[in-house]
């Protein structure tokens, strides 16, 4: 019997980290002298995005070169991983809802574009990352997200088989992928897009994670 598997993307659908990656990206500009550029609730959508989408952004609004994004992208990581944890939360019922999924034999996953240590560490500080059966990163292999090899992988290291999955994230990234995989996207909503991720056409929307179970029945079974 295929086991059917449930794989989440982290930044913006698992966790809300838009207040400690702003932070980071801001800490880029800051040693350059320059005043915070991005806000961490109206650019909580870039954030979402990554880093380089951040640095992108700041570099636009004060009219600097694009180089400035190859520059500081690493430093943005080291801040980053030194400073992970101090506002990010896990969204209200995410534990419960995977709790309750793995309770009813379904393989839990995790696809994200956050380098694959900072990942690790993340989901380690917030006491979460056992939940997960597999955890693919932006670097764990040599392509990421919208491709579809991640999810794939992400599934398999689960052990499950792609057909009798499904992808739940907050992009149009995540969309892109599953549709690349051939699997049902389910977008959540309460992020900083709220509905508007419907425009996106997923096979489903969760509003809350009291809702995923019944949408994964809907969806895979």
């Amino acid at each position: 019997m295929q086991r059917k598997t449930v794989i989440f993307d982290l930044d913006g659908t698992l966790a809300d980290t838009s207040r400690d990656l702003i932070a980071a990206a801001n800490a880029c500009f800051a040693r350059r002298g320059l005043a915070d550029v991005l806000d961490p609730v109206a650019d909580a959508s870039t954030a979402f995005h990554g880093g380089r989408a951040m640095l992108t952004l700041g570099a636009s609004r004060l009219g600097l070169a694009t180089e400035l994004v190859d520059e500081e992208y690493p430093y943005l990581l080291e801040w980053y991983g030194e400073n992970i944890d101090r506002h990010t939360v896990m969204y209200p019922g995410a534990v419960a809802a995977i709790e309750g999924l793995l309770a009813a034999g379904y393989g839990v996953g995790v696809c994200t574009n956050k380098p694959e240590g900072l990942a690790e560490m993340l989901l380690s500080r917030l006491g979460v990352r056992s939940l997960f059966a597999s955890l693919i990163g932006a670097d764990t292999l040599p392509v990421k997200k919208p491709d579809a090899a991640p999810y794939v992988a992400s599934v398999e290291r689960a052990g499950g088989v792609v057909s009798a999955s499904l992808l739940v994230g907050d992009t149009v990234t995540d969309r892109e992928t599953a549709r690349a995989a051939g699997v049902p996207a389910l977008l959540v909503t309460f992020g900083p897009d709220g509905r508007g991720v419907a425009t996106l056409e997923p096979e489903g929307l969760l509003d809350h994670y009291d809702g995923l179970a019944g949408e994964v029945a809907r969806l895979i079974g």
